[in-house]
Parts: structure tokens; C-alpha cells; sequence
């Protein structure tokens, strides 16, 4: 029975107070349940705050004036005077609190799990049109009915875990180090990736098309370097968009030098557009002058035959 402290209570309420995701998660894994008190209503948890008045009184007072350098020697002397606090008999009643630990808690104690909880993070995510999510810069793949729909992931160390009304749908290895990497799971694509909700490489090429040659080769491009061209749709799309922020001629021109240079990606485009380099006119490599050397014959000595 915590305080509404912002860290463990997302969203204060008298009647249905809503945990924090990691919080609650955490309390699940140790079979714990979180009631929060009432705002300011510390009586809702007075063994709490009767329990901070002792060890003020009789722990940090008594060791107010002393000096530790290093925190295993403060915690054993704590230690030592928590075992002093637990063993002292109550004044109006009988027994201590370690007498009533071993009768009342203790034999109500659960064993700790088999495994140790892992740290996790919660945050909500929406579905792409091509069935992934973003988790840090990084794309994971859900099962393609999902399109569209907001899910919850569940990030560790080492796995993100996403969830649809409660109901766990996939499990991916966390991606690291490289940013903008796709993982992908066979089981969760489309059949034969003809159809995700009426998207399709043909009609988004079609669709790139109204903007320009260029950029229908530039989206085409795109799509062939990935394994699978629903990896390519995010960046497609907003290639595409650039032209309701920058005029079609501008996305155009943009194209035309990210092809010539190889720069296939939307990020090469933005900056073109953003840098003005669309402005500017292609260098044309010119072909290098003949080489005139003494040993060097030339068109004339082969044209007129040898003898």
C-alpha cells in the first residue's frame, strides 16, 4: 500500500488508481497486489509511517554522528540495529516484531519465483501498414491482421514482447547497434505478400508515379534492396509525402541525384531537399583526354592498313 507516488501510480484515482506498467509488472512476477492510498490520507498506511517514525528515531539518529566510507559498513551497521528494533518487546502488548513475524507473516509467505524479474519497459505502439512496430529505432514484426491497431510492447534487456488486448502475439530477440533493422518473423507476413490491406509494391510504384519518373525508379529501388519490399513501405510512403511539403519538381530533382550517386534512401532524400541540393545542376563526368605517348600508334596508324 504505496503512496501516489508518479513513479509507481500513472494516473491518480479515489476509486481505480491506475499502476505504473513496470510497477505493475514487477508486483505480477512476486504475486503481489498494489493498492495505493488515498491522497493525502497517510492513516490509509500507518504501520508504514509509524514504521519510518522508529527507524528515524532509533536508526538514523543513533548513527547521525558517525562516519561511513563505504556502503557495506553502513549497512551492517544497520543491520545491527535493526535486529535490536526487531527483538525489543512492545511496551502494550505482548511479544516483539520478530515474534510476530515467525507466527503471523511468515507461515503467510510465498515462495519467490523460480526465475528473478526482469526489468521491463512499457509503451504503446501502432502497427505500420507493413505489420512492424518501432522500438528504438529498431522495426519488429507483428502477425499482418493487426494493421493499424495500437499494441503494448514490453521491452527488457533482451526481448521485446508485444501484446494485443492483454493477449501476447509476438517475441523478438532486441536489436542492437544498427538502427533501422527489420526483424521479421515468416508465420507473421501476408500470403505470398500480395496483399497487406490492399497495399502492394505495384500500387505504390503506381502511387510514386504522379510524383515523377525519378521517383517511381528511386521507390522501385528501394523495394528490390530489402529481402522482403513490405520493408521498404514506411520509407516509400514518406518519400512520397515529401512532395506535399516540397513541390513534385523539387522530390523530382531530389531523386534524379540520389540515383545518380546511389544514395537510395529517404533519408538521402530529405537531406537533399533540405540542403537545396535539388537546386543545383548534376556533374556530368567528362570522358579523360587521350593519352599522347611516342609508343602510342592512335586511330590514324590503324586506319590506314599495315603493309
Amino acid at each position: 500500500m504505496p503512496d501516489n507516488l508518479k513513479t509507481g501510480v500513472k494516473k491518480p484515482c479515489y476509486y481505480e488508481p491506475e499502476i505504473h506498467p513496470t510497477y505493475l509488472d514487477m508486483a505480477t512476477h512476486y504475486g503481489t497486489v498494489i493498492i495505493p492510498a488515498r491522497v493525502r490520507k497517510p492513516k490509509d498506511k500507518p504501520l508504514a509511517e509509524n514504521g519510518v517514525l522508529i527507524v528515524e528515531r532509533w536508526i538514523m539518529a543513533k548513527l547521525r554522528n558517525q562516519t561511513f566510507f563505504c556502503l557495506y559498513d553502513l549497512n551492517k551497521a544497520i543491520r545491527k540495529e535493526l535486529e535490536v528494533i526487531n527483538n525489543k518487546p512492545f511496551e502494550k502488548m505482548e511479544g516483539s516484531r520478530r515474534s510476530l513475524y515467525e507466527t503471523l507473516e511468515k507461515p503467510a509467505l510465498k515462495p519467490l519465483p523460480l526465475q528473478p524479474y526482469e526489468y521491463a519497459v512499457w509503451k504503446y505502439a501502432r502497427v505500420n501498414i507493413d505489420y512492424h512496430i518501432e522500438v528504438d529505432g529498431n522495426y519488429y514484426s507483428v502477425p499482418y491482421q493487426l494493421v493499424r491497431q495500437q499494441v503494448d510492447v514490453r521491452i527488457t534487456a533482451k526481448t521485446v514482447e508485444i501484446f494485443y488486448k492483454n493477449k501476447r502475439v509476438a517475441t523478438h530477440i532486441r536489436q542492437f547497434g544498427k538502427k533501422h533493422a527489420y526483424t521479421t518473423l515468416q508465420e507473421h507476413m501476408p500470403p505470398s505478400h500480395q496483399k497487406v490491406w490492399e497495399w502492394t509494391p505495384a500500387r505504390i510504384i503506381n502511387w510514386s508515379k504522379a510524383v515523377g519518373k525519378n521517383t517511381a525508379l528511386l521507390v522501385e529501388a528501394l523495394m528490390e534492396r530489402k529481402e522482403h519490399p513490405e520493408q521498404a513501405y514506411r520509407a516509400c510512403m514518406g518519400i512520397i509525402r515529401l512532395s506535399e511539403k516540397y513541390t513534385k519538381e523539387s522530390v523530382e530533382k531530389a531523386a534524379s541525384r540520389a540515383l545518380s550517386c546511389g544514395a537510395i534512401s529517404y533519408r538521402s532524400i530529405l537531406s537533399i531537399l533540405e540542403k537545396g541540393l535539388d537546386q543545383l545542376p548534376l556533374e556530368t563526368e567528362s570522358s579523360p583526354p587521350p593519352m599522347v605517348h611516342d609508343n602510342i600508334r592512335g586511330i590514324e596508324y590503324y586506319s590506314k592498313g599495315v603493309n
